[in-house]
């Protein structure tokens, strides 16, 4: 018999192309006085549009996000907060500076507003993270979920294509692993399905025509849904993998979540057949794993650990960490077998249950 419990999280959403036009009118509705923007440095001078955008409202402007949001990074925005005395934040950009807005949320109580320039994903989550030494501590916290999220594909346009290959891969692992599990939810597993059927569709059209909009918009969708099927739903050893590499070792984010989900999905694959099975049905694969290997492949994207600067000698000390504290996942978890995944994974060659 079903049995399942849901809560959904307090998304506030405006989707279509243009809508970036309407946030004047949005902070004046939820009665916000002095916005805080974030952006990366390379998203600076978008930055300082939103403030000309917003006039009055505008408090000023940090551009320093980072990967991973870095304890250090978070302290400085912290900072320039208190002295702006920003009453809420304006995250544009992807998932660095996404995360910076909500690390923020959880620290400072800011609400935080989410302008998604890539298909991160993480605006639709209540998780946030923030790195400390070498180690990426990550939280669930609905006051870090933004106040109001506006998805504008047309700001996808300026993202290069490669990097909006590995952003979609990193989206389609939120869905993924919310359906191959053991602990199957309904209507997670069907936000996170649509998110799957979404982005497999629409990432070749991109990579094949970088300007198709409604290629981007539909991606943009499959990312949002994979994000709200994260929200709602769970992780394990893939987003834990995927943490430990960014934690210990700074890897590209999305990369390195295009990288690992293959080989993830096959070494849960034996305790998770029907999310499995599921997951190739919606991508018109025969193996779902190796499906999404071969379609990393054809988008252009990174399939092994060596390219992202790991080197052979680091696998050892990434499978230690994965493995040094307990996480619920559908197949045990061992040092041995992590190693063995990795190994494959550094490699770059097709996923194999290990």
């Amino acid at each position: 018999m079903l049995e399942f419990n849901y809560k959904a999280l307090p998304w506030n959403i405006i989707f279509g192309a243009g809508t970036l036009q309407t946030l004047p009118q949005e902070i004046e509705k939820l009665g916000f006085e002095r916005a805080m923007v974030l952006t990366t440095p390379q998203q600076q001078s978008a930055g300082e549009d939103i403030l000309q955008l917003i006039g009055t409202k505008g408090a000023g402007l940090f551009s320093e996000a980072k990967m991973h949001v870095p304890a250090q990074t978070l302290e400085s925005a912290k900072s320039l907060a208190d002295e702006i005395k920003a009453d809420c934040t304006i995250s544009l950009g992807g998932g660095s500076t996404t995360g910076l807005g909500k690390a923020l949320a959880a620290q400072k109580a800011l609400p935080n507003i989410a302008i998604p320039t890539s298909f991160a994903g993480s605006e639709m989550t209540n998780i946030w993270a923030v790195t400390e030494t070498d180690r990426k501590v990550t939280a669930r916290d609905e006051v870090v979920v933004p106040t109001l999220t506006i998805y504008d594909p047309e700001l996808t346009l300026t993202m290069p294509v490669g990097f909006a290959m590995v952003s979609g891969l990193n989206a389609l692992a939120q869905a993924v692993v919310n359906v191959a599990t053991d602990k199957p939810n309904p209507i997670v597993a069907s936000m996170a399905l649509d998110g799957i059927r979404a982005l497999v569709s629409a990432l070749p059209r991109i990579k094949a025509d970088p300007d198709d909009i409604d290629a981007r918009a539909e991606a943009l969708y499959g990312a949002s849904m994979a994000g709200a099927a994260l929200g709602t739903g769970s992780t394990g050893l893939h987003h834990k993998l995927c943490h430990v590499f960014g934690g210990t070792f700074n890897t590209p984010h999305a990369e390195t979540h295009a990288i690992l989900l293959p080989h993830s999905v096959a070494y849960n694959a034996a305790a998770t057949k029907q999310g499995t099975q599921r997951i190739s049905e919606v991508m018109g694969v025969d193996d779902a794993a190796l499906g999404i290997f071969e379609l990393a492949g054809t988008l252009g994207a990174p399939q092994a650990l060596s390219e992202i600067g790991i080197k052979e000698s680091d696998l050892d000390e990434a499978a230690a960490v994965v493995t040094e504290q307990s996480f619920n996942n559908p197949e045990p978890v061992t040092t041995d077998r992590v190693r063995l995944l990795l190994q494959r994974a550094f490699e770059g060659l097709p996923p194999e249950a290990v």
